[in-house]
């Protein structure tokens, strides 16, 4: 069983960067896809960002594109995601999520994950 354990939620002024942090216990499949959500209250959970562990290749939410990046860090067995020119509407609770398989089709939708943290909150003030 893959357990995922975010970390780096905070409280910033908009403008301002972040950088959340998800580690695994174990990496089931080196294939698979590891992504980054968030969900604000009273809203559904929207994908962030993806990123392809054996290619690299990564996908982003047109909200976030030019400001937030996806990374992997192999040795450490982590996925970082970097946060810049932050806003208020980016204030939610961030979850990590990975899939036990290499297929996640467009990488950015919550039935395609099967393992998930149990989030990190984010706070952007105007």
């Amino acid at each position: 069983q893959v357990q995922l354990v975010e970390s780096g939620g905070g409280s910033v002024q908009a403008g301002g960067s972040l950088r959340l942090s998800c580690a695994a216990s174990v990496w089931s499949n080196s294939r698979n896809c590891m992504a980054w959500f968030r969900q604000a209250p009273g809203k559904e959970r929207e994908g962030v960002a993806v990123i392809w562990r054996s290619g690299g290749s990564t996908t982003y939410a047109n909200s976030v594109k030019g400001r937030f990046t996806i990374s992997q860090d192999k040795a450490k067995n982590t996925v970082d995601l970097q946060m810049n020119s932050l806003k208020p509407e980016d204030s939610a609770m961030y979850y990590c999520a990975a899939t036990s398989g290499t297929y996640c089709g467009t990488g950015l939708l919550t039935t395609q994950y099967q393992y998930w943290g149990q989030g990190t909150q984010v706070t952007v003030s105007s």
